[in-house]
Parts: structure tokens; C-alpha cells; sequence
């Protein structure tokens, strides 16, 4: 039997840790982590993906996602959090923000986008991780507000820079799927 994927769960609310954790146990060995200061103590090399909850006491999910990076943890990470997403996590190194409520599917389907960039190139990564934070400020800010934040604006501009690389990548090598994908999503933004 194929050894599964480890995703690392962080979340402080004992039932819907339970309840993500029967989400995706059937296809991933999944460790949960009831605090910010137990998912540090959880992390190690053999965590593939982590699902990190924003707002927990002790060490918030901002903290402790800068302290894996400190630490030299960089597999793909997504906030799955009740809090609205502002312009901050423009600077935050999180790959996908997912707002709660969450169903199964998305719960299923954000693992799996994550296990998909951990084996891409840097620069595929990061157009998708600056794509999927754009796409969560589109969904939870005013066109208004996205016009007028220079947060905004350096994505949109980090973006660009990334997707003309990928594109001479793309032109050299002839055919790269993946890239091809993320491209066509993130002309639609």
C-alpha cells in the first residue's frame, strides 16, 4: 500500500478538528494540532501540507506559520479561518486562504491543490499562492478598496512579473501543463 500524505491540522476548536480530521482521514494521515504551540511541537519533515486556523489563543496562525518558515518548514500551508482576509496576507508566506464555513469537498479539494504546488518549481508556487490570495481579497473586498491598496497593487504587479516568466518558461520548453493551467486562472482575475 502507497504511503499517504501527512497534512498537519491546526485548529483550537476540539469539533471541527474532529470533524475535518474524518473529512480526510480516509485519504491522508492527518495530525491534529489543538494549539499554535502544539502544531510547532507536530511539525517536522514528515508534514506535506498544513491546514492552519488564523485565530487560536496562545500563538496565533500568523505566528506560528512564521516560525515554521524561521525553522525552515516550507511545505505549501492554507488558512482555513473564520476570519475575513485583509490586505495583510499579502506579506504572510501562506499558500491559500479558505474561509470557514468550509465543506468537505473544498476541505478535500484545497489538500489537494496543495499536495499538487509542493512538487512545482518556486516560481509556479508562488504565482499560485499570490493568485489564491488575490482571489480571497476579490471575494471578501470592494473593488474600491482592492483599487485603492498598495498591497493590491504589489500583488498585481508580482503576479505579472511571475506570469511573464512562466510564459518565456513555457515558449522554451514547449509544454508545461501546470503552468499553462495556473496561467488561465489567473488571467480571469
Amino acid at each position: 500500500m502507497p504511503q499517504s500524505n501527512t497534512v498537519l491540522l491546526v485548529e483550537d476548536e476540539q469539533g471541527l478538528a474532529d470533524l475535518y480530521r474524518f473529512w480526510l482521514n480516509d485519504q491522508y494521515d492527518v495530525v491534529v494540532a489543538n494549539s499554535g504551540e502544539d502544531a510547532l511541537e507536530a511539525m517536522d519533515d514528515s508534514v506535506d501540507v498544513v491546514l492552519l486556523d488564523r485565530r487560536m489563543p496562545g500563538l496565533s496562525g500568523d505566528e506560528v506559520l512564521s516560525t515554521m518558515r524561521n525553522r525552515g518548514h516550507e511545505c505549501p500551508v492554507a488558512m482555513v479561518s473564520a476570519v475575513t482576509p485583509e490586505f495583510d496576507i499579502a506579506r504572510i508566506s501562506l499558500d491559500a486562504y479558505v474561509r470557514k464555513p468550509i465543506e468537505q469537498e473544498q476541505l478535500r479539494d484545497s489538500v489537494e491543490q496543495l499536495l499538487l504546488i509542493a512538487d512545482c518549481p518556486d516560481r509556479q508556487r508562488e504565482a499560485f499562492a499570490v493568485a489564491q490570495k488575490m482571489v480571497a481579497l476579490e471575494a471578501e473586498t470592494t473593488s474600491e478598496d482592492r483599487n485603492n491598496s498598495p498591497e493590491q497593487a504589489q500583488l498585481q504587479a508580482r503576479l505579472s512579473e511571475l506570469e511573464a516568466e512562466l510564459t518565456k518558461v513555457i515558449e522554451k520548453t514547449g509544454s508545461d501543463t501546470i503552468s499553462k493551467d495556473l496561467l488561465s486562472k489567473t488571467d480571469s482575475l
